[in-house]
Formats: C-alpha cells, sequence, structure tokens
C-alpha cells in the first residue's frame, strides 16, 4: 500500500473494515479477531478516532513484540499483515487481517464480530451458529432429540412429495421413507429437526403471533398460529389477507362494454408471501421466540428471531447481487423442491420488484432485538391499475411533517438512544417517515449523531 492510500483510509473514517487506535493495546487485538470473524480489515495504529495523525513510537523489535502478542492472545493463531508508514514525520502502523477461514476465532476466551464501525462481544448462540457454519453443519440437519419415524405424519409426507413432484425439481425413486433418507431429512431412521418441523404429527412450540392493531397499544384481534411450517405458511397468508384492504378497479366506459372488476389489495400478496417465508424459514429455531407479525393501518411488520446470518450485512441486503448464507439448509431445499421459493438468495429482489407498482409503498427492513424486523408501510393506498402518485397526498404528508419532527424532537430529548423503529411505533408513522424527518433535522443542525448507528445516540443541538 502507498501513502496516497494511507490518507485516503484516513480521510474515509472508520467503518466495518477499518478502525483508528491511538496505540498498540488489547482493543487492536479484540478488533483484530472481530475483522476475522467478520469480513476482514485494516486498523491504523497512531490516528486517533477522530482521524488525527498522532504517530506511535516504534522500531523492528516493537513490531516483532506485537505479533508475538497477538499470537499468544488468539485462538486460533491469527497471523496479520503489519505495514510502517512515516507520515508528518510520524510513524503510522497498518494491521491488516482477511476473513479466517477458520472461525470463530478468540482472543483470552472472548468472542467479537464486527456489526458497523463497532465491535461486539457474541453470544453463546452466536458462537454456536458461527461454529455450526464453519462445519458445514445447520440446526435443522441434527436429529430431534428422541423423536421416532412414527412421530412423523404419514399424509403430511405424501402432500409434500406430491408437490415435489409436480415441481419436478428433482428425481426421487422408493418409497417415502427412502426418499426422506435421500433428502438427509431422516438419518439412521431418526427425524432431524427439519422432518419435525415439516411433518411431525403434532406440531412443535415454535408460534407465529399475528395481529391486527390500531397502534402499538390499541389491538383489534390477535392469534397464535401454531402448525407445520408448510401450514403454518398458508394459515398465516389466509389470516392476513382476511384482514388487509381490497379496492376495486372497474373496467369499460359504457354500457356495451363489459364490465370487469379487478381486486387491488393494499399490498402485493407476492410481496408478504415472501416476507412471511423468509420469516419462517430463515428464523433461528435454537430459541422459542416467537415470529411476530402486525398489521397496522398503513404498514406491516414482521419480525423474525435471529440476527442475519453468516456475513451478510443490511447494506448487502440493499443490493440484487448479495450472497446469503443458509441457517437451516434442509428447510430451504424442501421448500424449493415445492416451488414456495425460487433461487435462494433472491427473496428481497422479488418483494422490490413486487412493490414496483405501488408508487407510495416503501420497503424496510434492520436488526434489532436479537431479531430481524421488515417492514412494508404506504402513504397512500393504491385504488387503481394506474401506478401515479397522490400529489395531493404528498402536499398533505409535507404539511405534517414539521409537527412529526416537533414530537421526534421530543422523543429524542427524552430518550437520545432511541431507535428508528421505536420512533415508527410511538408516532405510528412509518420508518421511511422517521428516517425522512431524521435527515431534515440533521440537514437544518437542529441534531446530529454521535457514535455509530448501533451503540451511539442523537444529541439535540438547538
Amino acid at each position: 500500500m502507498k501513502l496516497e492510500d494511507i490518507n485516503k483510509l484516513i480521510k474515509q473514517g472508520e467503518n466495518e473494515k477499518l478502525e483508528f487506535k491511538a496505540s498498540f493495546n488489547k482493543e487492536v487485538i479484540k478488533t483484530i479477531v472481530a475483522f476475522a470473524n467478520t469480513k476482514g480489515g485494516e486498523i491504523l495504529v497512531g490516528v486517533s478516532d477522530k482521524g488525527k495523525i498522532v504517530g506511535v513510537n516504534i522500531n523492528n523489535e516493537s513490531i516483532q513484540n506485537w505479533i508475538n502478542e497477538i499470537k499468544s492472545k488468539t485462538e486460533p493463531v491469527i497471523i496479520p499483515n503489519i505495514e510502517l508508514f512515516n507520515l508528518n514525520s510520524k510513524n503510522i502502523i497498518l494491521i491488516s487481517t482477511n476473513e479466517y477461514p477458520v472461525k470463530p476465532i478468540s482472543t483470552q476466551g472472548r468472542f467479537y464480530k464486527r456489526i458497523g464501525n463497532s465491535n461486539h462481544l457474541m453470544s453463546a448462540s452466536e458462537v454456536s451458529d458461527y461454529y455450526l457454519e464453519f462445519m458445514q453443519y445447520s440446526w435443522d440437519t441434527h436429529l430431534y432429540k428422541n423423536a421416532i419415524i412414527e412421530d412423523l405424519d404419514k399424509q403430511r409426507i405424501k402432500n409434500f412429495f406430491s408437490r415435489v413432484n409436480q415441481k419436478a425439481r428433482v428425481n426421487l425413486f422408493g418409497n417415502d421413507i427412502e426418499k426422506l433418507k435421500k433428502l438427509n431429512l431422516l438419518k439412521e431412521n431418526t427425524p432431524t429437526n427439519a422432518a419435525m418441523l415439516l411433518f411431525a404429527k403434532g406440531p412443535l412450540m415454535y408460534d407465529i403471533h399475528i395481529g391486527r392493531l390500531k397502534s402499538t397499544d390499541l389491538i383489534i384481534d390477535d392469534k397464535i398460529i401454531r402448525n407445520t411450517l408448510f401450514e403454518a405458511v398458508e394459515e398465516t397468508m389466509r389470516y392476513l389477507i382476511s384482514n388487509i384492504k381490497v379496492a376495486y378497479d372497474i373496467s369499460g366506459h359504457n354500457v356495451k362494454e363489459t364490465t370487469q372488476r379487478t381486486e387491488i389489495f393494499e399490498y402485493p400478496l407476492e410481496a408478504i408471501r415472501e416476507l412471511v417465508l423468509n420469516s419462517i424459514i430463515h428464523r433461528k429455531y435454537s430459541t422459542y421466540v416467537d415470529v411476530q407479525i402486525k398489521i397496522f393501518d398503513n404498514k406491516i411488520t414482521i419480525f423474525s428471531p435471529g440476527e442475519l446470518y453468516g456475513n451478510i450485512s443490511i447494506d448487502d441486503l440493499k443490493r440484487n447481487d448479495y450472497q446469503s448464507s443458509a441457517r437451516n439448509k434442509l428447510l430451504i431445499e424442501a421448500f424449493y423442491l415445492t416451488g414456495d421459493i425460487e433461487r435462494y438468495g433472491t427473496g428481497f429482489q422479488r418483494v422490490r420488484k413486487a412493490i414496483e407498482e405501488y408508487p407510495t409503498m416503501r420497503f424496510y427492513f434492520e436488526e434489532m432485538q436479537g431479531g430481524f424486523l421488515t417492514e412494508l408501510t404506504y402513504n397512500t393506498q393504491k385504488t387503481s391499475l394506474k401506478t401515479t402518485i397522490n400529489k395531493s397526498s404528498d402536499k398533505s404528508s409535507d404539511k405534517s411533517s414539521d409537527k412529526s419532527s416537533d414530537k421526534i424532537l421530543l422523543l429524542l430529548s427524552e430518550n437520545p438512544q432511541i431507535t428508528i423503529f421505536e420512533l415508527s411505533q410511538k408516532l405510528n408513522i412509518s420508518t421511511r417517515a422517521i428516517e425522512k424527518n431524521l435527515s431534515n433535522l440533521k440537514a437544518t443542525n437542529k441534531i446530529r449523531r454521535i457514535g455509530s448507528k448501533k451503540t451511539g445516540y442523537w444529541e439535540i443541538i438547538n
């Protein structure tokens, strides 16, 4: 790397793959471990966290001592690349490490991962997920404790293979038991976790809590759905369809023409189904936290237990070329073979495509409270096959923006660490509207963000 490249790094500031440290200490080793467990990264030692060059006193022996300390305090051992630069007559050290193929890495018995521009201590379940991913296992491939073949419902299995045969994405021969073994859903005549989730006679305790709400504290109706997964998807969709609005577009301009009434659902059903499937197939099944679906007047939120799996980030999901890691490999394969999902890793792309015909609809997602939240929201309900935006609605929305900003300022003063989702829930407006108001408040120098998105807080300037 050249000196001009170092200057560019300093100017861009700390991020997911870059950190500044004024001196070498144990925090540097934590960051090296976090980078190795995530996507790799670089540390500039001799630069303050504000990007000021402070330099370090260093010699060849010091660098070797650093390498020895890193090796002795990491397991498996990390040997990073270290380079010395002289910038403005001050020594700067660049420490680089790639994502390690053997994971997770620890330092003194603790495991860290990189989120945004900070290091996060991994929980026991996250460490387990990393290990399973490295070993190319997934939770659903494990044998279900004390289960036997007789615990599986024969009719559910027959229905599954009937759908698989119709879709014809794979050729399977033999009886149903032999087919289950070929798909690794049975091992040594014992059902796997995936087999029990899909075909158990008595559904397991992985519920979907779904409800219709007027506000966060006014519940109109709610329901607990407890079923095997294929049935749970269909039951969830029936509840959603029965609780969302439907408009009608009538074509035909005179009595001589045949008029045709076209239903226009409040949300595109293919987008909702994709998000429901995502929440059920990709959830973390090592926890019994419910999938939670809330239907409001102009938005639907879906919370699925378990943060993003593998090294994929929120920014990755915003693109259409992201590469995902599979938390539940057997479940993904089962839903793929029946045609419920298409090629893995394209779900969000299909959601974005589906809402293109809904001019004011927005798609939002974030990690929060040990899980993953998705949201569909809109300003004006689509009531016509034409995709024009209601301009009068936009104007009225602009007029209400000032009132929303005042309420946001009040909430920020009460809780500077409040999240965008929490603001959305308290004010009962979309997360997109919250983001727009926050941007306006920052642009007018009324607030500023201190620290990272995950661990920072809001400061009111005026």
